[in-house]
């Protein structure tokens, strides 16, 4: 047996005022975006941005149904719009925030699972990494510069 470890490099801004003026920009957005998200359920909402290379912005937030599994979540709903009205752009970032109306986010909350895998499969598909920014409400935004730091043994076509 060998022990196998495996590293991830994520940075820390303090606030969103440290963030250059087009990131800040696009987290602008993708709390405009969370604000209008759909969680009655959970009452954790949350939105996101994502800029392709072709300059356009594409937004999403979280859609909830009352048979859970049928929901979407922000990220997801932002990528699949994009793949499917730009599919021949590249996505260059991407920026979430997520809320709760049940208790002040402070913290960075990273992308879920499935929306790490959906965020993969486009970065293996366009061969160039994705830089994502998250954060919570308020306080501090976390930067990945590749979905690889989020999800290090990712799952993808090659293993099929």
């Amino acid at each position: 047996m060998k022990e196998v470890k495996i590293e991830s490099t994520l940075f820390v801004y303090e606030s969103i005022d440290e963030l250059s003026e087009d990131v800040f920009l696009l987290i602008q957005k993708a709390i405009k975006s969370r604000e209008m998200a759909y969680a009655p359920y959970s009452e954790f909402k949350v939105g996101a941005a994502i800029l392709l290379d072709n300059g356009e912005v594409v937004t999403g937030n979280n859609q909830e149904n009352a048979s859970y599994p049928s929901g979407l979540c922000a990220e997801r709903t932002a990528i699949y719009y994009a793949g499917a009205n730009y599919p021949d752009a590249k996505i260059v970032r991407m920026a979430i925030s997520a809320s709760s109306n049940n208790n002040i986010t402070t913290k960075p909350i990273p992308p879920c699972g499935a929306c790490r895998q959906a965020i993969a499969e486009y970065e293996i598909k366009q061969n160039v990494p994705i830089e994502i920014y998250f954060m919570g409400k308020t306080g501090n935004v976390m930067r990945s510069n590749s979905l690889s730091d989020l999800l290090p043994l990712v799952f993808d076509k090659s293993q099929l």
